[in-house]
């Protein structure tokens, strides 16, 4: 897969969990954008963050918290980002979705895996 020079990041700040069907949200993204053959996705977990309730979330052993800030990130092709997001806006209930444009400067995939 080639992507173009000029491209687009999806940034989605949801909460760890954050569930469809039983399932953690992350991972009902991550397979959609799969499926839809966007070029790749990355979680992360963040340790520390609040979102619109203003709610701290942390990893501090004192304030133990269950719902960690996630962040999934996919670049991709303009075009294919912006058909992607209607998706989201049915999956996420609470949580924030930014998109901006990227400059790709190389995306190489393991030959050796092909």
């Amino acid at each position: 897969m080639k992507l173009p020079a000029q491209a687009s990041l999806l940034r989605i700040f949801i909460g760890e969990s954050d569930k469809v069907g039983g399932r953690p949200l992350y991972e009902v993204i991550v397979e959609k954008a799969r499926a839809r053959g966007l070029a790749g996705a990355t979680v992360s977990r963040g340790f520390l963050g609040f979102g619109a309730n203003s709610r701290i979330h942390t990893t501090k052993v004192l304030r133990l918290s269950e719902d960690l800030p996630v962040l999934v990130e996919i670049v991709d092709a303009p075009e294919k980002i912006e058909e992607f997001v209607p998706e989201l806006d049915g999956l996420i209930g609470e949580g924030l979705v930014t998109l901006e444009k990227v400059q790709v400067i190389f995306y190489r995939h393991n030959s050796k895996h092909t």
